[in-house]
């Protein structure tokens, strides 16, 4: 089985100049932990929630030292000043990608490998779909269980 038979084709994006009130306002309308970044139906990048956060977080170095100084609080209201941001100021650039021709075990292998619970799918650098570690899992057990009911 492909990663085209089970990808979701219909994947919402955005550009490099995305403001990321917009952005961070769809990740918590609709739940999305990152989104694929995008030119011209090109892939240039992902902006994942884990991006947003780690602009307001404590560099290593204030981490090392003591961590009891650190206003939290503080941090919490310079959120604003990241919604000023656009998604280019803060994007993964070069996303890694997988082939809609890939076999599915051997994406989920390469996020497994990278922590990623999505994937973009791209065709000669085209953003053609997304694929879940949910979608793999979904089909092979869908498999699994037509066999066994073709078999009882």
């Amino acid at each position: 089985m492909q990663v085209k038979d089970i990808m979701s084709r219909a994947v919402k994006t955005v550009t490099p100049a995305t403001g990321l009130t917009e952005v961070v306002s769809l990740m918590c309308l609709y739940r999305y932990s990152g989104l694929p970044v995008v030119d011209n139906d090109l892939l240039v990048g992902i902006i994942a929630e884990k991006d947003v956060l780690q602009h307001l977080l404590p560099n290593v170095g204030e981490l090392m030292g003591n961590m009891a100084t650190i206003n939290f609080e503080e941090l919490v209201h310079e959120y604003g000043d990241v919604l000023k941001l656009h998604v280019s100021d803060l994007m993964t650039p070069n996303a890694l990608s997988v082939s809609p021709d890939m076999h599915i075990l051997k994406a989920a292998a390469v996020m497994a490998g990278r922590r990623f619970r999505r994937i973009p799918v791209t065709e000669n650098g085209r953003l053609v779909g997304m694929l879940s570690l949910g979608d793999v899992h979904k089909a092979i057990f869908h498999e699994n269980i037509t066999e066994q009911l073709s078999v009882a």
